[in-house]
């Protein structure tokens, strides 16, 4: 009882400190910061539009306006609001709440969903807030002002309230100046924040690659000595974060970065080790450049086929473990799958739906190695062709397997019937040879 009082003490007390050190706003113009409202997505200006109309404050905010800022189209665009998420959901029809650790609100305009959020207040303020023993927070869902929720902000470039109908950027704590600087400073001590959310280290590291952006001195120093905490971090999150790193259109530069902070062993558990390998290194990165050039020029990249490339290299490698222990070819790729994907799942959940995909682009990789009989027919038909044979190529291009493989496979899919026939290899190893059927017995008993 008497340690619950102390800490209700010692949260009014941080409280109140954090309230008289408060940032005033810079209100920056229109014929400052030059936002280009026509790259402004139709859903958030509604969605300011309706909060504002019904009586609320509402600004686009953080890293749409910082991409806004820099000239970079904005992938995301979320709104910050001091209407509760139950009042954001009762004016908007089609709106849920989700959350726990934060609650939100995903306001739904045809296929785009604006993310709402409720102003913050500091977390050791009284309310529904909770920390663990390492500081990190897992339940923050304390309310307060918009200087408030610009302290709780995790970069200064990330600081930023754009509001549409002022059309003005409200800068708290420099955050234009750093972006113009081509700096990423973190707000607050950057040993503190990292505790509170260590995730703040692979944001840095992304956000640092993608846009340019140095490092402060301040905000860097702290990353290696705090590398372990990522490990508190739950599988489901540090999933969802290195999805975006490896899909940021700067996934070389990411993982460079990774590894000069030494965040990226046990991120994938066994990359670290991939990258290692001379290899397994080649392999790693020419799938990281195909997938930055494939979203540099506007197209999709599957997240099922770039994990597949990841942890390629180590389902190899217990595969040839589990043949030489006696185990038939397939039977010993299926188990060896299973293997990485269960041994990865320690530390980072990959979603079922990805890991499914991923199996199969596995699976088929033994099957493009048979050239003779029905079989190429039998997987050009397959529902992942296309993937199965692209990872195919990469094989192919680190040295992993003959080029001439991947070449074949190139004509065959493209070729006519007659062209696909002549370029069957012939059967190798002894024919199978075919059971005669079994013949019927009559009534009596005799064969007929």
């Amino acid at each position: 009882m008497i340690k619950q009082l102390l800490q209700k003490v010692f949260r009014r007390r941080a409280s109140a400190n954090t309230h008289t050190q408060l940032p005033a706003a810079q209100i920056i113009p229109a014929a400052k910061h030059k936002i280009n409202q026509k790259h402004i997505s139709q859903a958030a200006l509604k969605t300011c539009d309706q909060l504002q109309k019904a009586g609320f404050q509402a600004y686009i905010v953080g890293g749409a306006v910082r991409d806004l800022l820099l000239n970079h189209p904005p992938k995301d665009f979320d709104v910050a609001t001091n209407a509760t998420p139950e009042q954001v959901h009762k004016i908007f029809r089609r709106s849920r709440i989700i959350g726990r650790r934060f609650r939100l609100v995903h306001v739904l305009w045809g296929h785009e969903t604006i993310e709402v959020s409720t102003f913050r207040g500091h977390h050791q303020s009284e309310g529904d807030a909770e920390t663990n023993d390492s500081g990190r927070i897992i339940r923050d869902n304390v309310f307060g002002s918009i200087e408030e929720d610009s302290v709780r902000r995790d970069f200064t470039a990330n600081a930023l309230y754009y509001d549409p109908k002022r059309q003005e950027v409200l800068d708290f704590h420099h955050g234009v100046a750093d972006i113009r600087a081509k700096t990423l400073r973190m707000i607050g001590d950057p040993t503190t924040r990292y505790q509170e959310d260590p995730v703040r280290m692979l944001r840095a590291v992304r956000l640092s690659a993608k846009l340019g952006l140095k490092l402060e001195r301040d905000t860097e120093m702290p990353i290696r000595k705090l590398a372990d905490l990522l490990e508190d971090v739950p599988p489901s999150r540090l999933f969802d974060e290195m999805l975006k790193l490896f899909l940021s259109g700067h996934a070389i530069e990411s993982i460079g970065a990774l590894r000069t902070q030494q965040l990226h062993h046990g991120l994938l558990p066994l990359l670290d080790v991939v990258l290692e390998q001379p290899l397994g290194e080649k392999f790693v990165m020419l799938a990281l450049k195909n997938t930055d050039e494939r979203i540099s020029s506007g197209k999709s990249s599957n997240p099922s086929f770039l994990f597949a490339t990841l942890l390629w290299h180590e389902v190899l490698l217990a595969w040839q473990q589990n043949q030489k222990r006696g185990e038939h070819m397939i039977p010993a790729l299926h188990e060896a799958m299973n293997e990485v994907i269960d041994k990865q799942a320690e530390k980072m959940a990959i979603h079922n739906r990805y890991t499914a995909t991923m199996k199969e682009i596995w699976a088929m990789q033994p099957r493009f190695e048979q050239r003779s009989g029905k079989r190429p027919y039998a997987l050009l038909t397959h529902p992942r062709y296309r993937a199965g044979y692209d990872f195919l190529l990469l094989r192919c291009a680190s040295g992993e397997l003959p080029q001439e493989i991947g070449d074949w496979w190139t004509r065959f899919s493209d070729a006519g019937t007659e062209e696909r026939t002549a370029m069957l290899l012939p059967e190798s190893g002894p024919k199978k040879r075919r059971r005669k059927p079994r013949k019927k017995k009559s009534a009596g008993g005799e064969a007929v």
